[in-house]
């Protein structure tokens, strides 16, 4: 039985914060926010000029020295995707490894599964993500262990929510479409004064799928507030409660090193009982003071919740004698709670004909984990091409695990963004971090610590000969301690499990950054070398030892373009070449390609939007053959999908349709094993209607 919405006490904090903003409002005032025809080209605009997730202050894409890549959800949403994995899909050398469970990313051929940020505070727990209250998502190549910590080696996902705007219009939005998708949103905002303005997210999502027995649930409430205390001190409080339950759904499993050849319907879970229920909270505080003209400090306080419960049978094999699928049930019940701490000061100054923009900050975090596990035995194996999802499992679920994780981390940094003149720039920065984790098996009543240090530096030079053009090259190096991704290590392990050091990443990246058409397009071509050495391989002659003598690498180039190219003709798009393979390995991997890594995939959408009545647009999304596992032993064949849409809009209403997969074509989406495979969506139809006022 699926557990009914509870909402905990952290949901009444934003109701008295405002209470108390509405009490004490202060007489500065906000500048009004006109809306103009430029403005209104400026949403339609795909492309963002300036990114705060690469340096942690505002700065303009171009003198970034490392490629980052933006994309707004509201071009996402429209055709009826509000996944992680489908907003990314298409960003050269990104793809998604999501099962049903939770969000799952490579970036450049590395795993990035806990590398999700949320306004830069770290959001590493195992969910499904709502983008509803989501401005954007910006994806940072490359390592960012100088100002984010621990992981990050492939790059990191950071969501920039929607905050509150003084003057902004208020919108309410419905949609329907195929598979039985109905969803009705709002995106209210008001100003309470000069001082105050209030913006809330809220809205129920309804969707059945082309999968046999798979629907899904969610709901949003997201109030925020935006509050000038004084001329120079700004308060801005934002809270999310997001809830996802769902039937799990684990895709296919690979016969004779292909996808099943079976229905694309087909499910083998038991769609009668199965359902993952995430509940997830966030209450996020930052407070900007304006120091002087020239500094300024920050203070910024992050407090997740994760409770998500989990009963899913799911298959785990074929058994070729039999044509039958294996499969596995498990229960879980996980709870996390995530609190950051973070003090910034940033500040402009001038020396010996220099110009600085100086960084520095002091992180401060603890994070807990609480997975109860339970397994069984003796799961009854299906059919392949007719299975019978009446047979269940019926039998005792036995606690395979009961752990208590608990992590401390802290870590200080200091960047320096220098202009030498009007044609060099130097990004250098550094960060030491302390990490430390403790798992009581809660079973065995055995507590394991483990502590490590690391430093990570990045050092990056930008040099612009002309207006459009900036080149630029960076090295950049961060790590990943034991028990720091899926936080948590196991008590007692065999041999060196838990000793054993951090793995490490460093990259190599040179490229050019352009601005084109009167500063109306940019462009961005990256090439680099990505290094993940020190990584973790067991010794050959005794397996209970682990070795930190493994080598991934990745090399690849890079193209993205996005803007306005004339008049009314937008586009966004890019195309991604990229070699991930495992270098060095004891375990008889050495030579194979990264799972869910292809060596080529691109997108290009093209929009033709005026400011007001018909409007269109239209792309190709391209994936190369990929692996389901590092195994090699399945393959996943390239695809290509074509999506369009069309609308009409008046200064108050927008009415779309949007078709996804008009050809209809089967592909496979992601794969988490040769036995999981994730099969992509067949040709659907939305429509959306969205009033403004």
């Amino acid at each position: 039985m699926r557990a009914p919405c509870r909402l905990s006490p952290l949901s009444l904090s934003l109701s008295l914060l405002c209470s108390a903003g509405l009490a004490n409002a202060a007489t500065t005032t906000l500048p009004e926010l006109s809306v103009t025809a430029d403005a209104e080209r400026e949403r339609d605009n795909p492309r963002v000029k300036d990114v705060s997730t690469a340096t942690r202050t505002s700065t303009p894409v171009r003198y970034v020295p490392q490629a980052i890549d933006s994309v707004k959800t509201s071009n996402l949403l429209d055709y009826g995707s509000n996944t992680l994995g489908k907003a990314l899909e298409g960003i050269p050398n990104v793809s998604s490894g999501a099962d049903t469970r939770f969000d799952s990313v490579r970036i450049r051929g590395f795993e990035s599964s806990n590398d999700f940020y949320l306004d830069g505070i770290r959001d590493d727990s195992q969910y499904v993500r709502d983008l509803h209250n989501i401005e954007r998502v910006e994806v940072l190549k490359g390592p960012a262990g100088v100002l984010y910590g621990r992981g990050s080696q492939g790059g990191i996902v950071n969501r920039v929510s929607k905050a509150p705007e003084h003057g902004r219009r208020s919108t309410i939005e419905a949609q329907g479409g195929s598979e039985d998708l109905r969803s009705l949103y709002a995106d209210l905002s008001t100003d309470v004064s000069d001082d105050i303005s209030l913006r809330l997210n809220l809205g129920n999502q309804d969707n059945n799928s082309f999968r046999d027995g798979i629907d899904g649930s969610r709901q949003l409430f997201a109030p925020s507030m935006s509050w000038q205390l004084t001329p120079d001190l700004n308060w801005l409080v934002q809270y999310e409660y997001s809830r996802y339950n769902r039937t799990p759904d684990r895709g296919i499993p690979g016969v004779n090193g292909r996808p099943a050849d079976v229905d694309r319907e087909t499910t083998y879970g038991d769609t009668q009982r199965d359902f993952i229920d995430d509940k997830a909270q966030s209450l996020r505080s930052r407070l900007n003071y304006q120091l002087s003209d020239s500094w300024q400090l920050r203070h910024t306080l992050g407090l997740f919740q994760l409770d998500s419960d989990f009963d899913n049978t799911y298959q785990v094999g074929y058994n070729a004698s039999t044509n039958t699928v294996t499969r596995q049930r498990w229960q879980q019940d996980l709870k996390t709670r995530n609190l950051s701490n973070t003090v910034e000061a940033e500040g402009d100054f001038a020396t010996w004909g220099l110009e600085h923009k100086l960084l520095v900050g002091l992180e401060l975090a603890h994070q807990r984990r609480d997975p109860l596990l339970r397994t069984a035995t003796g799961v009854p194996a299906l059919n392949l091409n007719n299975p019978d999802r009446g047979l269940q499992h019926n039998g005792q679920m036995v606690v395979s695990s009961n752990n208590h994780t608990v992590v401390d981390s802290r870590g200080i940094y200091l960047q320096n963004q220098i202009r030498l003149n009007e044609q060099w720039q130097i990004l250098a920065g550094v960060r030491f971090d302390r990490f430390e984790v403790e798992t009581t098996n809660q079973l065995r009543n055995i507590s394991e610590p483990q502590d490590s240090t690391s430093t990570s530096p990045r050092l990056g030079v930008v040099y612009s000969p002309w207006r459009e053009h900036s080149f630029y090259a960076s090295w950049s190096k961060t790590f990943s301690p034991v028990g720091g991704g899926l936080i948590g290590i196991t008590p007692g392990a065999a041999g060196n499990a838990n000793d054993a050091g951090p793995e490490l990443t460093r990259q190599k990246e040179i490229g050019v950054k352009s601005d084109w058409f009167d500063d109306r397009l940019s462009t961005t071509l990256a090439v680099y070398e990505l290094e993940l050495y020190n990584r973790r391989t067991r010794d050959p002659l005794n397996p209970e030892l682990i070795q930190l003598s493994g080598l991934q690498r990745s090399r690849g180039i890079e193209l993205t373009a996005t803007g306005n190219v004339v008049g009314n003709w937008y586009v966004r798009g890019g195309i991604g070449l990229q070699d991930a393979t495992i270098v060095k390995d004891n375990n008889g991997l050495e030579g194979n390609r990264i799972n869910d890594v292809a060596k080529r995939n691109a997108s290009l959408f093209v929009t033709w939007k005026p400011e007001l009545g018909w409007y269109a647009e239209t792309g190709l999304t391209l994936v190369g053959e990929r692996y389901a596992d590092n195994q090699n032993t399945t393959v996943l064949p390239g695809y290509g999908r074509w999506d369009a849409l069309a609308g009409y809009r008046t200064h108050d209403w927008d009415v779309r349709a949007a078709l996804s997969n008009l050809t209809d074509k089967t592909y496979y989406a992601s794969a988490t094993s040769a036995a999981q495979i994730m099969v992509g969506d067949p040709r659907s139809l939305v429509v959306t209607g969205t009033y403004s006022f």
